[in-house]
């Protein structure tokens, strides 16, 4: 369990222990930078002579292609998981995993009415279950406890629009909400079941993707639909390692009760005020994230990204990182402005505007 790793006074000794320390509440040498959603790049899929799209399903690829976060970009974890599309593949969806420019996209769903679903008895058998497990164990082996590892896991909404479309799904919450609630309900296991899977072949923590973005999604909808699960995965999964919660876009009208599940970390888009974010959270919730990706990181320059960083240190951040899977044109220097800033400064003596 997490709850009984060690900290040396005022400093760390490596990755895992620094990003521990700052989820745990104690004194760390200098900022950590993580990764909870994909830091995969066209620089760094040349980096490891391992591209897409078998590095979204071949193990040595995906831990080739993840390492890089680590090894070149300078994070202080690694996530091997680069769509939101495993699970929904294995369950049925056509997939395709396309090229190393695009992102996956789903061209065919197995579902077409809301109690279409049955979930299969041998899900985390299936190939790209295995896939990501695999690929986990070899990070593992290769890294020891030098690094986090961190997984992720696809949250039942994001399930339900790969595998039923989005607007049928927003549509059903008002048309059919007893049978959606069944079918978010059921859904809901595979997530918790696939996060156990990933602690026991080694990750230290876990990122619970869940597109609930405002913009289709109300904060009723929400609190109906989504909170009870969040609340039983913050209760099931850290007991072994802490949940990293990860929603696109603006979530001020819902942070407070993202905040009451229980969850530990939420992974913030830059589109959120960061102050207001943070005094919603409180002391129940770590915010990370809030680094801009399609204008900062793709656009931006390593001055300007250092001083974005320092911004949200000086606003009180303690785990930086991109706000969202990156795009893949990100450049490798703009990814290090990011690490080398935030490896460059003490907590205790952190530099005026």
């Amino acid at each position: 369990m997490y709850d009984t790793i060690e900290f040396r006074e005022s400093s760390c000794k490596n990755s895992r222990e620094r990003v521990f320390a700052a989820i745990k509440g104690k004194d760390f040498d200098v900022y950590p930078a993580i990764t909870p959603t994909s830091v995969a790049t066209l620089e760094g899929m040349k980096a490891s002579n391992a591209y897409f799209p078998a590095a979204h399903t071949h193990p040595i690829q995906m831990a080739d292609l993840a390492a890089v976060g680590y090894e070149v970009f300078g994070f202080d974890s690694i996530a091997p998981y680069f769509s939101v599309h495993l699970e929904a593949a294995a369950l049925g969806a056509k997939v395709d995993f396309s090229d190393p420019n695009t992102t996956p996209f789903v061209t065919q769903r197995p579902m077409n009415k809301i109690d279409d679903f049955s979930l299969p008895s041998n899900f985390l058998a299936k190939q790209e279950f295995q896939a990501l497990l695999k690929t986990i164990s070899i990070l593992k082996s290769r890294y020891k406890q030098s690094v986090p590892i961190i997984g992720k896991v696809i949250g039942p909404w994001t399930l339900a629009y790969n595998l039923y479309g989005v607007e049928n799904l927003i549509l059903d919450t008002i048309l059919e909400p007893a049978k959606t609630q069944a079918l978010i309900t059921e859904l809901s296991s595979i997530p918790l079941a696939f996060a156990l899977a990933q602690f026991d072949a080694g990750a230290d923590m876990i990122t619970w993707a869940e597109h609930a973005t405002s913009d289709l999604v109300s904060p009723q909808i929400y609190e109906r639909f989504l909170f009870p699960v969040h609340k039983k995965a913050a209760n099931t999964i850290q007991v072994h390692g802490p949940l990293i919660l990860h929603i696109c876009g603006n979530v001020m009208d819902r942070l407070s009760l993202i905040a009451n599940t229980g969850i530990k970390l939420f992974h913030i888009d830059s589109r959120n005020p960061l102050k207001e974010a943070l005094k919603i959270a409180g002391n129940s919730l770590i915010l990370t994230g809030a680094i801009n990706n399609p204008v900062s990181l793709v656009q931006g320059t390593p001055y300007s990204i250092t001083q974005e960083v320092i911004r949200t240190f000086r606003e009180g951040i303690s785990l930086v990182s991109p706000e969202c899977a990156l795009p893949t044109n990100v450049p490798t220097q703009n990814l290090r402005a990011i690490t080398e800033t935030a490896h460059h400064i003490n907590p205790h003596t952190l530099p005026p505007m």
